[in-house]
């Protein structure tokens, strides 16, 4: 397929080719308990793999055969497909069946005695869909009406990261592709040392923006209003719920399911918009955040499963804009898909061989306007020929 962008049909001709396929994720989110449901079915517990194996190896090897598609709708045709309850019902469904997962999981792994690679299989595959959780929340945390921001609540407290609509929205897209960004990795970095950076810095200002909002109505910190404690709320009552009636079988489940589907977001962010930097303006401000700040991918696949979370550049310009509205422009391109990619940030230098390269091109060569690792400037800027560090990039 194409990579370059290219417009659609006139909007009264337009129609949406992946329609009737948006319901992918709701089988990702659910995954998990048709592996648990086979394995008791079969006795196979390699069942309980599925949701793993979807990803790292399902998904890659779809995105490489279908490949990209560029195509974007019509300007005309963006409020009709924006007004569609269709889409907006499918982001709505799977909310309940992140829970279902969750509950049912739990359930499994406390009474379905399994072996330690089923334990793990069942773990992981929740983790994954944790992750998922996580890119609905980005989805309705970023609609403006109570009711859906109240919905990304619900659903951040599966994976237990309720500051996350927070930081996002009034952190993160703020200071996005600048050393001032916990969510914008560095040149050099790798994806191990901006975790350590990225969760407990996401935290961080997410509660303090928190307490800042809620200090200009004249409350506190440490209240019912605070949005935070409200999603964490929810996550105490269902995870101190499973704890008290399964007991402490579930302890390793809860640690590796959320924690490695904390990972899926920091990976996400890890990849969106590694070593792309704002310049810095003559007044000390940053330029304004343009399609080459983030990295695109327009495969097909991937980007059905993540509610086109891969047209990064255009959300960042329209945040509200509904996932089935986004467009394609002339931001970077990354090698592949989210999955892919995720496994290739896995490996430090697997990745930088792939990814330096293609950063270098963004900038014409120019190695001082890249966002560089502050630790290991010195040796990138010898390494590509700069002769002095410069101020851009921190």
């Amino acid at each position: 397929m194409s990579s370059a962008p290219i417009s659609a049909a006139p909007a009264a001709a337009y129609h949406d080719d992946k329609r009737h396929w948006w319901w992918l994720p709701l089988f990702v989110a659910i995954s998990p308990v048709l592996g648990i449901v086979l394995t008791a079915r079969t006795g196979q517990a390699a069942w309980l793999w599925i949701t793993p194996l979807l990803w790292y190896v399902v998904l890659p090897v779809a995105d490489g055969l279908v490949g990209r598609d560029s195509r974007n709708p019509p300007d005309a045709a963006v409020p009709t497909l924006e007004s569609d309850r269709y889409y907006k019902f499918l982001v709505y469904a799977s909310i309940p069946l992140f829970y279902v997962t969750w509950i049912g999981a739990a359930w499994a792994i406390a009474t379905q005695h399994y072996d330690w690679i089923g334990y793990l299989g069942v773990s992981l595959a929740v983790a994954l869909t944790n992750g998922l959780a996580l890119v609905v929340g980005h989805e309705i945390g970023h609609k403006t009406n109570r009711f859906e921001k109240r919905l990304a609540q619900i659903v951040l407290a599966v994976p237990a990261y309720g500051h996350f609509s927070a930081e996002h929205n009034r952190g993160h897209h703020k200071d996005v592709a600048t050393p001032n960004d916990p969510a914008s990795s560095r040149f050099g970095e790798s994806l191990y040392a901006f975790v350590l950076r990225e969760i407990p810095g996401a935290i961080g200002r997410a509660w303090h923006d928190e307490k800042q909002r809620l200090a200009r109505s004249g409350k506190g910190a440490w209240s019912p209003f605070n949005e935070l404690l409200q999603s964490f709320a929810i996550t105490a009552v269902l995870y101190g719920g499973a704890l008290a009636v399964w007991g402490a079988v579930l302890l390793p489940f809860l640690l590796i399911s959320t924690f490695w589907g904390w990972q899926f977001l920091s990976t996400s962010n890890y990849i969106e918009h590694y070593g792309l930097l704002r310049q810095q303006l003559p007044d000390g401000r940053y330029e304004r955040c343009r399609p080459e700040h983030s990295w695109n991918a327009d495969h097909v696949i991937s980007n059905l499963m993540l509610y086109h979370l891969q047209r990064h550049s255009d959300h960042h310009a329209r945040p509200t804009r509904c996932y089935q509205a986004l467009r394609s422009d002339r931001a970077p391109e990354l090698p592949s898909g989210y999955p892919l990619c995720f496994t290739l940030a896995y490996f430090p230098p697997l990745w930088r061989a792939v990814m330096d390269q293609r950063v270098l091109a963004v900038y014409g060569g120019d190695i001082t306007r890249v966002n560089i690792q502050p630790s290991k400037r010195a040796q990138i800027l010898a390494r590509y020929g700069a002769s002095k560090p410069s101020a851009a990039g921190g």
